[in-house]
């Protein structure tokens, strides 16, 4: 017995979706191995008692959750075929998520001018810590803007539709999960 279109996209969508779960999964492994380790390096005698998150992550945080939010918005002009609405909340998408990885750098820079150094004779481990995850979480980010620039590229060749909207909702999915990280990261070096 043959399969149906939609059958098959939604087997397509669904083993899609599971295997970007997996990968979230392990993501979410990696850093919770590296804020373990954050915890237990906590107790060292050279760690900094008094260091202060910068500024600019706190813009930062605001800025990734407004970017999960014009995500989300793409995802529903898209499901009702509102083509022109669905462009404008993914370049509000991107516009937002490069605002993000500026004042990423702008914060490292700000660190910096407070004195704490992420490598070297000069650096300390709190700072080296918070330096990997910052990192490693931008990397991952780098991957969903990637994601988000080929979403665009494929929006704009009408690729999606209301019953086609698989990569837009993949990449929303990633994207609120990218987001999710970041606020719990930022919670966690902030009260740690």
């Amino acid at each position: 017995m043959e399969m149906s279109i939609q059958e098959h996209n939604l087997r397509k969508s669904q083993s899609y979706k599971l295997l970007l779960w997996f990968a979230m999964i392990s993501m979410v492994m990696m850093f919770a191995g590296l804020t373990s380790a954050y915890v237990v390096s906590s107790s060292r005698a050279d760690w900094l008692k008094d260091f202060k998150m910068p500024t600019a992550f706190f813009i930062s945080t605001l800025v990734i959750i407004l970017s999960s939010v014009t995500f989300y918005l793409a995802k529903k002009a898209i499901k009702v075929n509102a083509h022109k609405i669905t462009s404008l909340w993914l370049l509000a998408t991107l516009f937002l998520s490069v605002t993000f990885v500026v004042l990423q750098f702008v914060g490292f820079g700000q660190i910096i001018a407070d004195g704490y150094f992420f490598t070297g004779s000069e650096s300390t481990i709190t700072t080296s810590f918070l330096y990997i995850v910052t990192i490693l979480h931008m990397a991952h980010l780098f991957g969903g803007l990637i994601a988000l620039l080929v979403i665009i590229y494929n929006h704009f060749k009408q690729k999606y539709n209301a019953s086609q909207p698989l990569g837009i909702e993949l990449g929303e999915m990633f994207w609120h999960f990218l987001g999710i990280l970041w606020i719990l990261l930022f919670l966690f070096f902030y009260f740690y």
